[in-house]
């Protein structure tokens, strides 16, 4: 089986396409300085839930060597001592900050992915004559000006190509933010591989790395004349498809849908160890009524929910237990009453007392389409007819009026168990009260 794994018909009608990649430089740690502009030039780190290690970092905080994922206990000394700053995750103001860079990017081409929340890749194809690096420049200017992040542009004539180009616009500052590689010599794109690890390349992990050296294959320019044919035998057809993609050849197309989630999960560690069920039982209803909500926003039902407990594996001394239970649905559902009947049905089955949990959680599998549900012959069953216009109006209040407002019962009210955010800021974006004000000096 030889060729593009899309096919001939479709390799050639995506042979000449254009592709940019728009990545938001240190995204979390970018959107948390917009608003507080004191913090531009200073180390910046986002730590997780709880605020337990890190998950972002500025290029100040990379710079000094500190890891992603790193636990913040074994760094706080040395941020102490370095003048780091740390801030609790803000995931409302990240998403916010999200859906208006890809809303303003989506003016730049009519064909657009959103591949993360910090990044989306563009069909360029047709822009040519304006100049791709210019083109690629007013891109930069326009998401700074707008929304105040700073971001790089990669282009080149595959999606891994163009994931390739916006990591040496982030790395070499020569391009200043913008490499187009198909605007380059080849003599050039070839030095530029040969001087990048073979790592780097989207698609290309850790382990995937070393088995590459070890076979001699270190550089992206190793990779690139490596035989595409040879190393899908050693690997698989997704390592044929990088070879022909570094070549130039556009295997992967643009999802301009993002295809629906197989799974949803929803799940937390405990900002405080909880020993009662009721506790426990508030966190589970919590986790179970955001993962409905999740799941009603990509237009799915659910057949089969998982429900989980733990304690913290990390106290040795502590006694252990961790357990979770499989809870079939009568029928698949959106319904969040009915998925909380299980998930909490599912909780007192594997509740041990005498133990302290430190996270729970909730997933939602077996999920389809909500739109092609089975209903009875001859009419709608009734109990239909009244869940879908209720859970579409606790929606769109809680979205109107912000998350909670409408809350149901089991979730309870003081929550001392929720996730630790000792050093999380405003909802600059999303909370009229929280608002930033300024005031003229």
């Amino acid at each position: 089986m030889g060729g593009c794994p899309l096919g001939d018909s479709q390799a050639m009608a995506v042979k000449d396409r254009c592709i940019a990649l728009v990545d938001c430089n240190n995204f979390y740690a970018s959107c948390e300085r917009v608003f507080d502009p004191a913090l531009n030039g200073v180390p910046l780190v986002v730590l997780s839930n709880n605020d337990g290690c890190v998950i972002a970092r500025s290029q100040e905080v990379k710079d000094m060597g500190i890891k992603m994922g790193e636990p913040w206990f074994k760094v706080e000394a040395l941020a102490k001592r370095r003048g780091i700053v740390a801030l609790s995750s803000n995931y409302t103001l990240y998403a916010d900050m999200s859906n208006r860079v890809m809303s303003l990017l989506s003016r730049f081409s009519p064909h657009q992915e959103v591949y993360s929340i910090d990044e989306c890749f563009l069909d360029l194809a047709g822009f040519q004559r304006w100049g791709l690096t210019h083109y690629g420049q007013g891109i930069r200017s326009t998401v700074r000006q707008c929304v105040g992040l700073p971001v790089c542009v990669g282009i080149g004539s595959s999606k891994t190509l163009a994931k390739l180009a916006n990591h040496l616009a982030k790395k070499r500052s020569s391009f200043d933010g913008v490499c187009d590689l198909a605007g380059l010599s080849s003599n050039d794109v070839e030095a530029l591989c040969s001087e990048t690890q073979v790592g780097e390349v989207w698609g290309v992990g850790r382990k995937t790395e070393k088995r590459l050296n070890a076979m001699g294959i270190r550089s992206v320019l190793d990779l690139r004349r490596a035989s595409p044919k040879v190393l899908r035998r050693q690997f698989s057809v997704v390592m044929e498809r990088i070879i022909r993609e570094l070549n130039g050849e556009s295997c992967i197309p643009l999802e301009e849908v993002a295809p629906p989630k197989e799974q949803l999960m929803c799940s937390r560690s405990f900002g405080a160890p909880i020993v009662s069920l009721g506790e426990l039982a508030e966190a589970v209803a919590t986790y179970t009524i955001r993962a409905a909500e999740k799941l009603r926003r990509q237009g799915s039902i659910a057949a089969l929910l998982y429900v989980f407990i733990h304690t913290n594996p990390f106290r040795a001394g502590d006694p252990q237990y961790s357990n979770g239970r499989f809870m079939p649905l009568p029928e698949a559902t959106d319904d969040t009453r009915a998925l909380l009947g299980a998930a909490l049905t599912g909780l007192r089955d594997i509740y041990r007392p005498g133990f302290a949990y430190k996270k729970a959680g909730v997933l939602l599998s077996e999920l389809s389409p909500a739109a092609g549900r089975q209903q009875g012959l001859f009419k709608e069953e009734e109990s239909e007819r009244s869940s879908r216009p209720l859970m579409q109006a606790i929606d769109a209040i809680n979205h109107l009026m912000g998350s909670g407002t409408i809350k149901f019962s089991g979730e309870g009210l003081k929550k001392a168990w929720a996730p630790k955010a000792e050093k999380k800021t405003h909802h600059y974006t999303t909370r009229i009260t929280e608002i930033p004000i300024a005031r003229a000096v």
